[in-house]
């Protein structure tokens, strides 16, 4: 990456910089391969960051099915990480994973559980999971919410062959004018699909370990019984162990990266928030594989104005990733992502990857309830991980005069409504949305994969009204 003009004696925000487009002879944007440089398996540069309203075992299947990852938060307790990690490893590789009830459940019963997939579908089922038929939502009008669902589902039932490809599977649900249906092998039921879906499992590829099972990557905290925590989530099969607290540089992140690292040789290990080049030395010194870059810019997080402490990410992700590249390793920019430009900039600076929560948790696969304002919008609660919310599920167990007392100092949003978009309510939608724009970014400058990027984007320095000139009106000027 360059400069267009003289670099800016002050830090830079991902808004106050712009890309110059190259010479190309890229003639589509599916010429990019996204492939990640960090070598951990990723297909798509997309991370979900470790926040308890956000990453959970729906969101990480359904990143992983598209290429990205998913960290599972270090708040999560041991009998309830270890069977999040063993569902994310039996989820099939390109077929969702069905909503099922009985045909003696309830419409109230339906209603609660159809907006935990996107495909916003109940597949009725009999005692051998054998598809009976379908409800949705326009299936419950008119009727008692106390009448079972078996006598008011949709028994015109139409199945995809395990075996069809991509295409066959778009063309036969678009022939029945059907959104989703039941995919069916030896005569039992492996997921469903829609006709996006078999859209996208031809244009993403899974993020996959070596036994062909999705991705999955866990984080850990630096404080009590490290080797313990190591090694659980060792035991449970993740791929990718991040150990993470908001002040990076320090002590105790030190030797807690020594420990994971011992004990892990054969995953990578992330570590960090940092914002300097010596402090992304450190960590890679201690063991760590990958640093993760930010601290503030993430939309849940108060930590700058109640500190003044942190740093303009996209200056803070180019110094750090520069510094790791000397040392053969990556970095991962985190947080302050706001659109799908945002992302592209984050790679062009130097990150093999980018993490990030808030945007995430306005899906229908965030890990938060989905919760509905008095017009009828539906919205999840978001939360800064910490914020008061989220020191007192930190410290549930540590007795309630050790646990008040670090409720005071909290540096971060506890409660935020994030309402879910009408016309991407999915993480696959915010996922094609971002890829979209990165791939046409990289065309821009002449780049079919995101190392070649990196050396050719070109960027420049925009004042405020530079921004505003580039953003979309949804309505005239006056």
């Amino acid at each position: 990456m360059r400069f267009l003009h003289d670099q800016a004696g002050y830090d830079l925000t991902y808004s106050d910089v712009f890309f110059v487009p190259n010479y190309t002879d890229i003639a589509s944007r599916f010429e990019v391969d996204l492939k990640t440089p960090d070598n951990i398996g990723t297909q798509i540069p997309l991370i979900v960051s470790n926040m308890n309203a956000v990453a959970g075992k729906r969101m990480a299947e359904t990143v992983a099915r598209r290429g990205g990852i998913t960290v599972l938060p270090q708040d999560i307790p041991a009998d309830i990480l270890l069977p999040m990690i063993e569902y994310v490893k039996t989820r099939h590789l390109i077929f969702e994973t069905p909503l099922t009830l009985r045909p003696e459940n309830t419409i109230a019963e339906a209603l609660s559980i159809i907006h935990k997939r996107a495909h916003e579908t109940i597949i009725i089922v009999n005692e051998r999971d054998e598809p009976l038929g379908i409800f949705t939502e326009s299936d419950a009008v008119g009727h008692d919410l106390f009448s079972q669902v078996g006598k008011i589902m949709n028994t015109d039932l139409v199945t995809i062959s395990a075996d069809s490809t991509p295409q066959s599977m778009f063309e036969k649900l678009h022939k029945q004018r059907l959104s989703v249906a039941p995919v069916i092998k030896n005569g039992k039921m492996v997921g469903v699909i829609t006709q996006k879906g078999s859209l996208r499992s031809s244009l993403y590829k899974p993020a996959i370990d070596g036994k062909n099972r999705l991705l999955i990557a866990a984080a850990i905290g630096i404080n009590g019984d490290v080797a313990a925590k190591t090694e659980l989530i060792l035991a449970a099969g993740a791929d990718v162990l991040v150990v993470d607290t908001a002040h990076g540089h320090q002590k105790k992140m030190i030797e807690a990266i020594k420990i994971v690292k011992n004990l892990s040789k054969k995953i990578p290990v992330v570590a960090g928030n940092v914002v300097t080049a010596e402090a992304t030395v450190d960590l890679i010194n201690a063991g760590a594989d990958i640093v993760k870059v930010g601290v503030g810019p993430g939309a849940m997080c108060t930590t700058r104005m109640m500190t003044g402490v942190g740093r303009p990410q996209f200056s803070a992700v180019l110094e750090c990733a520069a510094a790791a590249k000397k040392m053969g390793k990556h970095v991962w920019a985190d947080g302050g992502i706001r659109y799908p430009r945002d992302v592209a900039l984050a790679l062009a600076a130097g990150a093999s990857n980018v993490m990030f929560g808030s945007w995430w948790a306005g899906t229908y696969e965030s890990a938060a309830d989905i919760r509905s304002d008095n017009e009828g919008r539906l919205y999840k609660e978001n939360f800064g991980m910490a914020s008061k919310r989220a020191v007192q599920n930190r410290g549930a167990g540590d007795g309630v005069f050790a646990q008040a007392k670090r409720e005071l100092f909290e540096e971060g949003i506890s409660r935020s409504r994030t309402y879910i978009d009408p016309d991407r309510p999915g993480a696959e939608d915010l996922i094609d949305q971002i890829i979209a724009g990165v791939r046409s970014s990289m065309t821009y400058a002449g780049a079919r994969n995101i190392e070649e990027f990196q050396e050719k984007a070109v960027i420049g320095i925009q004042s405020g009204a530079g921004y505003q000139e580039g953003r979309a009106l949804d309505t005239n000027w006056s």
